[in-house]
């Protein structure tokens, strides 16, 4: 009962204090529920404040031969250290066990992306005869366009759209806003979709009438959905690939940057809290947000 009640707090304090978005608090509450079903296991005998170094080793080690990718491990370990200090800031327990447990070694290397043409052959595989195909093409080109999560592209609401000045707001990890820059031929497409698809829905369910993308039923789209309509769109394009929502994403940026962009721009376009995440993409000098899209994105341009 001790560790359900701590959850209670921390899942309080991840949204309250550290505003973490629905899917890392979702994670960050089964990382720690790995660790409590772990300990409850191998140590029954101790408490919550007596657990250190050896019994997390242990937990690690359980980690290990699940055979995880070195991403998820960190995942992991982000979540239960960030338990740890929530109850040290709650005085629960006096030291942190974590402190001396190092995160596995992760491999940067450069994401899978696809070329300039291979883009343009995924969109004009499309069929754009059905309401289906012209709400993907503008899915499709927003999110090359403006380099989106697919989580930020099926949250994106209408209200955010602020097409006159070429922009999107978008909500990121954290609940972070940011504005993109979005270009002419995903703003065509945008509007296109509304008014010949999105507007004549039969019914739009309650709650989610903001909400830009939707499916036959009113409903908004999942993410899983997402991921078929571009594997779809993939096969359909005889793209030889294994492509997946954040391949557009990866495209986006590694495009900039092989044009020239700043990557300080593409930083602020991607959402990255830290700029030695997109240094994966490479080092560039510095340009404006705007120009950047302005000058060097393939389907971006200023005259509408």
């Amino acid at each position: 009962m001790l560790w359900q009640s701590y959850m209670k707090g921390f899942k309080a304090y991840l949204t309250l204090e550290r505003s973490m978005s629905d899917n890392t608090l979702e994670a960050y509450e089964h990382d720690v529920q790995m660790l409590a079903r772990h300990i409850t296991e191998q140590y029954p005998e101790i408490s919550i404040q007596e657990i250190n170094e050896t019994h997390l080793r242990s937990f690690i080690d359980l980690v290990n031969e699940l055979e995880l990718a070195a991403s998820t491990q960190s995942r992991i370990l982000s979540g239960i250290r960030s338990f740890f200090r929530f109850l040290i800031l709650e005085n629960e327990v006096k030291k942190d066990p974590t402190e001396l447990v190092e995160f596995p070694k992760q491999k940067r290397t450069l994401p899978h992306f696809l070329s300039v043409d291979e883009v343009e052959q995924l969109f004009t595989g499309i069929d754009h005869s059905t309401p289906e195909g012209l709400r993907n093409r503008a899915i499709l080109e927003t999110m090359y366009s403006c380099g989106l999560r697919v989580s930020e592209l099926t949250d994106l609401k209408i209200s955010n759209l602020y097409l006159d000045v070429e922009f999107i707001r978008v909500v990121g990890k954290g609940n972070k806003e940011r504005l993109i820059p979005i270009g002419n031929e995903a703003i065509k497409h945008i509007k296109f979709y509304i008014q010949y698809v999105r507007n004549q829905l039969p019914v739009i369910k309650k709650g989610e009438e903001d909400c830009l993308f939707l499916n036959r039923r009113g409903s908004r789209l999942s993410r899983v959905m997402v991921f078929y309509i571009i594997k779809d769109a993939t096969q359909k394009a005889g793209i030889q690939k294994d492509i997946h929502p954040h391949t557009l994403r990866h495209s986006f940026a590694t495009h900039l940057v092989e044009g020239g962009a700043d990557l300080r721009a593409v930083q602020e376009m991607l959402g990255h809290s830290s700029i030695t995440t997109t240094e994966i993409y490479t080092h560039l000098d510095k340009k404006f947000l705007r120009e950047t899209l302005e000058k060097y994105h393939p389907r971006f341009t200023q005259n509408h």
